[in-house]
């Protein structure tokens, strides 16, 4: 069933919440919801104590190794961690407690898909897909979606469609799809999107962009049949916004497992 799924967005060692197609390189693009007093670990030790699996630790750009070490040192084997992840480092944050690595980027060198890179990361994590989330994060084209990469601003020669969803299902355990689009916006979710995700998907996914109050957990459930999670944050009272509280999303998800 649908659940809903934590973030750790890290950006310059903080914990933040941005509009996701405002991450160029300068600086004076960059939109902010919301930068947290609070360290990466308070947040990963919350979502430990209120049994929030599957929640995914982003690195946006340099700076951030030490705090999503922190995020997986107060939960080990609890927490996904993407951002730069490598053939040369996927082990590594395994090692250092990462449940799953995701990876976006790495797959895609000149903005084309390349079957020997994930080959390659696979390889890495010992052939173990379990210990691997491909992140097809994209931006829309009309009424396609193509994969962005380069903290969303680079677009790919993938289309997410059901070829290639099928495609890659293979070789990892779950998807994790930021609408770039929506991301940071909290004026409601691709549904588009979020229904063909659970068309095409066989193995576990989350979407994440636009997710602004609790009924849009109940409204990707619906969209979904149950298929697809969502990830809350800008809108959550925890990263200072004011459509859903935590506690609520917490007991959301407990209720779905009754």
């Amino acid at each position: 069933m649908t659940k809903f799924r934590p973030c750790i967005d890290l950006h310059s060692g903080q914990v933040k919440q941005i509009v996701g197609g405002t991450l160029t390189t300068a600086s004076a693009d960059l939109k902010t919801n919301y930068v947290s007093t609070l360290p990466a670990g308070e947040f990963a030790k919350l979502y430990k104590d209120n049994g929030l699996e599957g929640a995914h630790v982003i690195m946006l750009g340099p700076g951030n190794e030490e705090a999503a070490r922190e995020a997986l040192a107060a939960w080990p084997g609890g927490l996904q961690v993407g951002g730069g992840i490598t053939d040369q480092n996927a082990k590594q944050w395994i090692e250092w407690g990462a449940e799953r690595v995701i990876i976006t980027s790495f797959l895609f060198p000149s903005g084309k898909f390349s079957q020997e890179c994930l080959d390659s990361v696979l390889a890495a994590l010992d052939g173990d897909k379990e210990k691997l989330v491909i992140d097809l994060s994209c931006r829309r084209r009309d009424d396609t979606w193509f994969v962005a990469m380069n903290k969303w601003q680079t677009i790919t020669d993938m289309e997410v469609n059901e070829g290639s969803i099928k495609s890659l299902e293979p070789y990892c355990s779950e998807f994790l799809i930021h609408a770039a689009d929506n991301e940071g916006l909290q004026k409601g979710i691709d549904e588009k999107l979020v229904k063909k995700l659970a068309q095409w998907c066989s193995i576990p996914v989350t979407y994440a962009g636009g997710g602004r109050n609790l009924q849009d957990l109940d409204h990707v459930k619906n969209l979904s049949n149950g298929r697809v999670d969502l990830t809350i944050g800008s809108a959550l009272d925890v990263f200072g916004g004011s459509g859903v509280k935590f506690a609520e999303c917490v007991i959301w998800n407990r209720q779905q497992s009754i």
